[in-house]
């Protein structure tokens, strides 16, 4: 079969490509936006990627059309598609129907922490020799890749609670069906397609329901919002994690403050200690979450333990992109206020003293529209200096955000001002980050060569 992928470059879409070309699809796709890390995994699947959305970029002898959720009437490849009448199906749907029959599906959802979670959970199914298929939300540095079909029965699936397609405006993770599903946290999110928390939350309960008798929900147990979501009906076995005291299933003993050591206690029992490169108190929670959701299917967690030592997360999760004349550069894809804190709260706890800088692109579609303005100064509190990327199409005023920071702020118009902006107050000692869920114009990279004197 011949698919075509519109938004082939999203993180979840370009998964979907990788699975359908490792099944023997032949396998195009189009994308107004290409950029690494997915835009590179794609070429080297050789996969043909074409710019825009022209009518014309869609192959004639295709079978199908797979549309992304970025996509919307209105869209000339979507316009031509409903037109000819040719057959289209979305990413979630597809995998549902191509990949998941058969597999027991294990789906990680939350606001925060989808993308590392699946990935800690992939890598310890892979220690205990379960080889397990996936589709995460990013490029995975243990796998080399966003996805894999896998030999094992287990598949891990990122369960985004974001709409659907254009004509299903149910959230993607409701086509999965999952054995084992993770509620990580909720927060207000998306603010472009919900209206309150309490649309969320529906949506979440509606992942709540398809989880079978003989399952497992793994919840945050600190989370309201979520406990809020289990009260209006559940029928599966709950496991609750976390850490500030309560009564939960799983729960951690911090031995390191920044995150990066800890013991590991299952109903009140310690079963073993992690020391791994990963900071910060959100993820100890996103480990204890894959730790009991591995246990779920049947893995003796405390002989995987050690393998979270060598993990290596996923690219742009405060990934180091080098360090030249004594500064550290970060690449981050942190968007939301929360993420955002509790990443800089784990570098504050590694760096001490030392000089934190941000680089921040407001880009999500919640960040675009303002919802989450009020919440972002706060959020940077950890920041010693703060550069806005504020693109004149926003629709809320930085200067607010910038006269609400603790440490120097200051907005540009463009990357270019942005990356002078930064050249003029960095120096030896100081981590830069920059965070943005999108390209960033190459912010990052550009930064860290001018220090490179290249």
């Amino acid at each position: 079969m011949k698919l075509h992928i519109l938004g082939i470059a999203g993180t979840f879409m370009g998964g979907v490509a990788a699975l359908a070309r490792e099944l023997g699809h032949d396998v195009e796709g189009s994308d107004q936006a290409v950029y690494p890390p997915m835009s590179t995994q794609l070429e080297r699947l050789g996969i043909a990627l074409r710019q825009g959305y022209q009518p014309e970029n869609i192959s004639a002898d295709c079978d199908e059309i797979v549309v992304g959720n970025a996509l919307s009437r209105g869209n000339p490849a979507v316009e031509q598609v409903l037109d000819d009448g040719r057959r289209y199906t979305s990413g979630a749907q597809w995998l549902s129907e191509r990949v998941l029959p058969g597999r027991d599906t294990l789906a990680v959802a939350g606001t925060h922490g989808k993308t590392t979670t699946t990935s800690i959970l992939t890598w310890l199914l892979e220690a205990a020799g379960r080889a397990p298929g996936f589709l995460i939300g990013g490029v995975a540095e243990d796998f080399g890749a966003s996805a894999r079909i896998g030999a094992g029965r287990e598949f891990v699936v990122e369960a985004d609670e974001y709409d659907t397609a254009f004509f299903d405006k149910r959230s993607k993770f409701v086509h999965y069906r999952p054995l084992v599903a993770i509620l990580n946290n909720l927060e207000y999110d998306h603010a472009d397609i919900f209206p309150d928390v309490a649309a969320i939350q529906r949506q979440f309960h509606h992942l709540v329901r398809t989880v079978p008798r003989r399952g497992r929900l793994i919840v945050n147990g600190e989370d309201a919002r979520l406990a809020e979501v289990l009260a209006m009906g559940c029928w599966t076995p709950v496991e609750r994690f976390g850490l500030d005291g309560g009564d939960y299933e799983w729960s951690a003993r911090l031995i390191a403050q920044d995150g990066s050591a800890f013991a590991v206690l299952h109903r009140g029992a310690e079963i073993g200690e992690v020391r791994w490169p990963l900071l910060g108190r959100h993820n100890v929670m996103n480990a204890l979450a894959a730790l009991a959701a591995a246990n779920a299917v049947g893995v003796d967690v405390a002989t995987v333990l050690p393998a979270l030592a060598n993990f290596r997360s996923v690219k742009r999760r405060l990934e180091v992109i080098g360090e030249a004349g004594g500064v550290t550069v970060y690449d981050d894809f942190a968007h939301h206020p929360t993420a955002i804190e509790t990443t800089l709260a784990g570098l504050r706890a590694r760096v001490g003293a030392a000089r934190i800088v941000v680089a921040m692109e407001p880009r999500s579609n919640s960040m675009r529209l303002g919802a989450h303005a009020e919440a972002l100064a706060p959020s940077l509190r950890e920041a010693d200096a703060v550069v806005f990327l504020h693109r004149p199409e926003l629709a809320w005023d930085a200067g607010k955000v910038v006269a609400g920071l603790r440490g120097e702020g200051v907005a540009v118009a463009d990357a270019d001002a942005l990356i002078a902006a930064l050249r003029e107050r960095v120096r030896a000692g100081d981590h830069v980050v920059f965070m943005s869920n999108g390209g960033f114009d190459g912010a990052p990279r550009r930064f860290f060569a001018q220090l490179q004197g290249r």
